[in-house]
């Protein structure tokens, strides 16, 4: 039960500090700090789906090493690609899970379970958050729900600042045409 309530006091926290930043570079970074924070774990990643190559895209990470991360492509389409599909999947083993695609890196960078769940704006799914843990670990229902809110709540954001940013270039470039002497 104590866990619950921090995830609860957590998410409270990370939503009012999301709901304030329009940097979706922030965003993501403050996104995966809290969910490694709030439960303990040995790290988090959240990655964004390159629509042309069908990669995930490492946004920001913590507590992975450089060379980890740089581990070679992953790919949207066979790295635990069914969490982009079906939701939320947690592998206990990622020794004994062919859904792994590195598996060997995972074991060397000390990754004993994972956690992936999607983002979404709408129906559209924009990537996923990774959690890492260095021991197996049974991810219990509020482990799960507590890293799909986050995502959830992170997608939409995301878009939002995105959406801002836009805008914003947007007035900057009708400014500079409105300012600029007629030809």
């Amino acid at each position: 039960m104590k866990n619950l309530t921090l995830n609860y006091e957590t998410l409270i926290k990370v939503t009012r500090s999301l709901s304030k930043s329009k940097d979706p570079d922030k965003i993501i970074k403050m996104t995966v700090e809290s969910i490694k924070s709030a439960l303990g774990i040995k790290g988090c990643a959240l990655f964004l789906i390159n629509p042309k190559s069908k990669e995930l895209e490492v946004a920001a990470s913590t507590g992975l090493s450089k060379e980890y991360l740089n581990k070679g492509t992953v790919s949207a389409l066979r790295s635990i690609a069914d969490s982009l599909k079906d939701g939320p999947v947690a592998v206990y083993d990622v020794s004994d899970d062919p859904r792994i695609q590195y598996p060997e890196a995972a074991k060397k960078e000390g990754i004993a379970s994972i956690l992936s769940a999607p983002i979404m704006v709408g129906d559209d799914i924009i990537g996923t958050i990774r959690v890492y843990t260095a021991e197996k670990w049974e991810f219990t229902l509020d482990d799960v729900n507590f890293v799909q809110a986050l995502a959830q709540i992170a997608g939409v954001l995301i878009e939002m600042s995105r959406l801002y940013k836009g805008q914003n270039e947007y007035i900057d470039v009708l400014t500079t045409s409105c300012e600029s002497p007629a030809l």
